[in-house]
C-alpha cells in the first residue's frame, strides 16, 4: 500500500480508537470483545444467561406498556454503549437503533429488552441498508423512515432512494483513494414493484404521493450509478437491520453480513 499511498509503516495494526484488530492468513478481524466484556461488568450483567438473538420476534414496544418506569440515566448508558458496539456488531444495530426511541422516560420493559441485546407508536417503517467491497459488509445503517408510507412498495421505494444517496456518496469516498467504480453498484430488492417504480416513469399511479426529493433515484439509474435487481424476501440481507427475526434466518443473515463468531478463530483469537 505504500507504493501507492503516502503512508508510514508502523507495524501490524492491533488497536484503532477501542477496536481490536486481529490479522491472520485468513483475513482481517475487527472485534470489541475486551469493550463488550467491559460492558457487562460495568451493568453487572456477567452472571447473566446468554441468548441467540438480540430481540424476541413478534414483541412490540411501545413507550406506555403499563410496566413501571426504568432509571433513565442507567437506561441510557445502556443504549449509549450499544450504539458504540454497532461499530463491529452490525446484527444487533436494529435493537440498539429500536430502543434508542425509548430514552425519555423508559419503563421496566424497555430495560429488560436492552439488557437483552418494533415499534407501535406510528406507521413509519424501518429502512435498512448494507453496503460490501469484497468479503464483507464495510458500511450499514438502519433507522426510522421520515415519511408515511401508504404501502410497502412505497417504503421499498424509499428506502431503496435512501440506499441510492449513500451509493452515491461511497462512490465519491472510493474516487478519492484511486478506487473509481466504472460499473454500476447492484442494488438488490426483494419487492417488485417498488423495482418498476424506478424503473418506469410514468408509473405514476403508485408513486404520485412520494416525496420529490426521493425522485433522483431514476436519474441514478438511467446514469448508471445503480443497477436494481430483485433477490428473495429469504435472502435479503437488510431484513436484519429491520425486524426482530428467528434465531436461524438471524444466524443465516448475519453470516452473510460478515460476522462471525470469536470461536471460528480459534487460537489466533486467544494469543
Amino acid at each position: 500500500m505504500m507504493q501507492k499511498y503516502e503512508m508510514t509503516d508502523s507495524g501490524l495494526l492491533h488497536h484503532f480508537l477501542g477496536m481490536g484488530v486481529l490479522q491472520t492468513e485468513n483475513g482481517v478481524f475487527i472485534h470489541q470483545s475486551k469493550y463488550a466484556k467491559s460492558l457487562l461488568v460495568k451493568f453487572g450483567l456477567e452472571d447473566c444467561k446468554s441468548v441467540t438473538i438480540p430481540l424476541p420476534t413478534g414483541e412490540k414496544l411501545k413507550k406506555v406498556d403499563g410496566s413501571q418506569l426504568a432509571d433513565e440515566g442507567l437506561f441510557r448508558k445502556i443504549v449509549g454503549s450499544l450504539l458504540y458496539l454497532t461499530a463491529t456488531r452490525p446484527d444487533i444495530i436494529f435493537a440498539a437503533i429500536l430502543l434508542s426511541r425509548f430514552m425519555h422516560s423508559p419503563t421496566k420493559k424497555h430495560m429488560g429488552i436492552a439488557k437483552r441485546a418494533g415499534s407501535e407508536e406510528d406507521s413509519r417503517s424501518t429502512s435498512g441498508y448494507a453496503f460490501s467491497f469484497g468479503s464483507g459488509a464495510f458500511s450499514w445503517a438502519s433507522m426510522k423512515q421520515n415519511t408515511v408510507a401508504l404501502s410497502t412498495a412505497e417504503a421499498k421505494y424509499v428506502l431503496a432512494a435512501e440506499a441510492t444517496a449513500q451509493a452515491i456518496w461511497l462512490r465519491f469516498v472510493l474516487d478519492d483513494f484511486g478506487e473509481m467504480q466504472p460499473d454500476a453498484i447492484p442494488l438488490f430488492c426483494e419487492n417488485m414493484s417498488a423495482i418498476s417504480m424506478v424503473k418506469n416513469p410514468v408509473f405514476r399511479q403508485k408513486t404520485r404521493y412520494i416525496n420529490r426529493r426521493y425522485r433522483f433515484i431514476r436519474e441514478a439509474l438511467q446514469e448508471g450509478v445503480i443497477d436494481m435487481r430483485f433477490c428473495r424476501s429469504e435472502e435479503q440481507l437488510a431484513n436484519i437491520f429491520t425486524k426482530a427475526l428467528p434465531k436461524d434466518r438471524f444466524n443465516y443473515l448475519r453470516l452473510k453480513l460478515g460476522v462471525k463468531p470469536v470461536s471460528s478463530l480459534g487460537e489466533a483469537f486467544e494469543s
